[in-house]
C-alpha cells in the first residue's frame, strides 16, 4: 500500500504524517526548496495555527464549505490540533480571539516540527520536486516531476494549495489536476484580502482606526455583511481585519457601497448632541480644530471634505443643515467598491475543486484513490486561524480514509 502526496504544505505534511504514522508507505513531493513556506509567513511570521472554539462554534467561521467540513472538523478539532503539535514539543498560547499561536512568536517552531516529525514517520520527501504531470493507469497512478522522476502508487492526494501568494508556490496546480480527473473547479477568487475604492484614499494610507464598523451593500440597497472592529487604511483602499473578512463576501460582488461608521458607539442623535456641545464650548474656532478632537488630524480633514464643509469655516457659522451633513458622513462614510486586491496580497484563495464531487472524507466520487485537501477545496473562512484548521482537518480526514481502507484490505488478505 502506498500513498503519494503532492503539496507540503500545512494540509499534505499533517496528511502525510498521520498516513505514515498508521502504517503506509508514504512519499511527498513539494516544489519548493523546502516544506512549509507558505507556514512560514501566516499570521505575519508568527502562524496562527487554529481558532480555538469547539467545532459547533468553529463552523460558525466557514464561510465556504461549512455543511461538508462539519465531519472533518468533528473529527478533527481545534483541540486535536493543539495536541498535535504539543506533542511534537511545540509550547502553544491562546491569545485575543482565541487564536493559537507557538508561544516563542515563531512560525519556524512549527515547519521545524513538521519536519521532525516527517522524519520521524519515515515519510519519503522530494524536495523541488515540482509536479508537471498526473494520469491513472488501471489502479495506480503516474506522476512525473518537472526533473524527470516518475512516481507511481494506489492513493494521490493533492494538497497543492489555492493561488494565494504565488511566491510561496501555490500557483493553482492542484486545479489542473482535478480537471484532469474531471473534477469541475470553482472559480478562484482572492479572498481574506484589501478592498479597493473607487474614491481617491491616499491621504489616508497608513491611518489605522479601532472600533469602526464597515458594511457592504449590493446595488439594490441589500446588506450583504458587517465587521466591527479594527481597519487599515492603505493606499488603493480599505485593509485589516474587518476589510479581509468583508473581502470573502465580496470577492464575487460588484458594484457594491461601501459604509463605514466612524463612530458606532454614539446614535445619530448623540453625536449631533456631542458635536453642538463642543460647538458651544469653542464658538470662534474654526470647524477643523474643533472636531479635530472628534476625528484623527487625516480623517478629519477628510471627512470635512466628504461633508462639503469649509474647514476653516468659524464654528459659530455652521448652519444646522451642515452640521447634521457632518453627522451623516461620521455615521456613514460610503466609498464605492471596485474590487479585492489580487491573489499576491490574498491570505488564502475562495473556490476550487467543487465539494459535491467529494465525500465528507475528501475523497473524489469520480476517481478512486484520489483525494483532496485544503485550500484546493472549495472551502474558506474568515481570518483567526480558520483556513489552517480547515487545512489540518481536511488532511486528516483523508488520512483516516486511507488508512480504513487500508486496514479492510488488510483483513481480506
Amino acid at each position: 500500500m502506498s500513498t503519494l502526496v503532492v503539496g507540503g504544505g500545512a494540509a499534505g505534511c499533517l496528511c502525510a504524517v498521520l498516513c505514515a504514522k498508521g502504517g503506509e508507505d508514504v512519499v511527498l513531493l513539494e516544489k519548493n526548496e523546502k516544506t512549509g513556506k507558505k507556514l512560514f509567513i501566516t499570521g505575519k511570521g508568527r502562524c496562527n495555527l487554529t481558532a480555538d472554539y469547539p467545532p459547533d462554534e468553529f463552523l460558525n467561521g466557514v464561510v465556504h464549505g461549512g455543511k461538508f467540513l462539519r465531519s472533518a472538523v468533528y473529527s478533527f478539532t481545534p483541540q486535536d490540533t493543539k495536541n498535535f503539535f504539543e506533542n511534537l514539543g511545540v509550547t502553544l498560547v491562546t491569545e485575543r480571539g482565541n487564536r493559537v499561536f507557538p508561544q516563542s512568536g515563531k512560525s519556524s517552531d512549527i515547519t521545524r516540527a513538521f519536519e521532525r516529525a516527517l522524519k520521524e514517520s519515515n515519510v519519503t520527501v522530494y524536495l523541488g520536486s515540482e509536479v508537471k504531470n498526473t494520469v491513472k493507469e488501471g489502479d495506480v497512478f503516474k506522476v512525473r516531476t518537472t526533473d524527470g522522476r516518475e512516481f507511481f502508487s494506489d492513493k494521490l492526494v493533492i494538497a497543492t494549495g489555492g493561488k494565494s501568494y504565488p511566491s510561496t508556490g501555490s500557483t493553482g496546480d492542484g486545479y489542473r489536476f482535478a480537471e484532469k480527473f474531471g473534477h469541475t473547479v470553482t472559480k478562484p477568487v482572492p479572498s481574506l484580502t484589501s478592498l479597493f475604492t473607487t474614491e481617491n484614499v491616499k491621504p489616508l494610507c497608513g491611518l489605522s482606526l479601532k472600533n469602526v464598523t464597515l458594511w457592504a451593500t449590493s446595488p439594490s440597497g441589500k446588506n450583504l455583511d458587517g465587521q466591527f472592529g479594527e481597519m487599515l487604511f492603505t493606499d488603493r483602499g480599505l485593509s485589516g481585519p474587518i476589510a479581509l473578512t468583508l473581502s470573502t463576501v465580496l470577492n464575487r460582488e460588484s458594484g457594491a457601497t461601501l459604509h463605514l461608521d466612524l463612530k458606532p458607539a454614539l446614535s445619530h442623535e448623540k453625536l449631533d448632541a456631542r458635536i453642538l456641545r463642543d460647538f458651544e464650548e469653542r464658538k470662534n474656532g474654526d470647524l477643523k480644530n474643533v472636531t479635530r478632537a472628534l476625528l484623527p488630524e487625516r480623517l478629519n480633514l477628510y471627512v470635512l471634505s466628504r461633508a462639503g464643509l469649509d474647514p476653516d469655516k468659524k464654528v459659530n457659522s455652521v448652519t444646522k443643515e451642515e452640521r447634521k451633513r457632518l453627522v451623516s458622513v461620521v455615521k456613514d462614510l460610503t466609498f464605492g467598491f471596485a474590487g479585492v486586491a489580487p491573489f499576491e496580497e490574498a491570505v488564502v484563495t475562495s473556490g476550487g475543486v467543487n465539494l459535491k464531487e467529494l465525500t465528507p472524507k475528501c475523497a473524489s466520487r469520480l476517481c478512486e484513490g484520489l483525494y483532496f485537501a485544503g485550500e484546493v477545496t472549495d472551502c474558506d473562512a474568515v481570518t483567526g486561524g480558520y483556513n489552517l484548521q480547515i487545512a489540518f482537518s481536511t488532511a486528516a480526514a483523508v488520512a483516516s480514509d486511507i488508512l480504513a481502507r487500508m486496514d479492510k484490505r488488510t483483513q481480506t488478505l
